[in-house]
């Protein structure tokens, strides 16, 4: 939990409860299904809730946004995003749903009020949203071709509408087609440990 509040220190009371409350709540249903690999559960903090966060390094969501997390699995980046942006409306959306009841249970427990989840595909899902974020669910080019319905043309936060996502490794094949339009950010430059090295947050205008 230390090393939320290392990087995010203006956090309320009740969003220093949800985000503490996370560890155990993970670890139990991890031991259910494979939510997170089983060695990876003990880096839960690191690895999973501060990297989800770092889309928030690259743009603070302004109060009313609305965001869906396509291929969401056990709640990342969603619920930790909710948590951190609290006036915001989230839609967690995957295809499989006994990950989705795991995600949906943690939320319930932490009585996250501003997220609803959803037992879809991207393909199927009709409403409209500022940011569409994901963790590596898919290649750039086929999010931004199955998001592209998704996005509201109506602007009202400091970058244009669009896709931030969760990447890692070689990315240089995957941007080519983007490369006059997506911004790729080092997590390295935001938090230092050793894992964030090789991570990035694409950011892709749709507007």
């Amino acid at each position: 939990m230390q090393i939320i509040q290392k990087y995010f220190p203006d956090l309320s009371q009740e969003q220093i409860a949800q985000f503490a409350a996370l560890g155990d709540l993970y670890t139990d249903w991890n031991a259910k299904i494979n939510l997170i690999s089983r060695k990876d559960i003990e880096h839960l903090y690191e690895h999973h809730i501060l990297h989800s966060l770092g889309i928030a390094k690259i743009l603070r969501f302004k109060d009313g946004s609305r965001i869906m997390d396509v291929g969401t699995g056990g709640g990342f980046p969603g619920i930790p995003l909710a948590i951190l942006f609290p006036q915001c409306q989230f839609l967690l959306l995957d295809s499989i749903g006994k990950k989705l009841k795991a995600a949906s249970d943690v939320a319930q427990q932490i009585k996250l009020r501003n997220v609803e989840f959803c037992h879809s595909r991207v393909e199927d899902e009709k409403r409209k949203f500022d940011f569409v974020v994901s963790r590596a669910v898919m290649p750039l080019g086929d999010l931004a071709r199955l998001c592209r319905k998704n996005i509201t043309p109506v602007q009202q936060n400091a970058l244009p509408n669009g896709i931030i996502c969760l990447k890692g490794g070689e990315l240089s094949a995957e941007m080519q087609a983007f490369k006059n339009k997506a911004m790729l950010h080092a997590l390295s430059d935001y938090f230092e440990e050793e894992f964030f090295e090789t991570k990035k947050v694409v950011y892709l205008p749709l507007l």
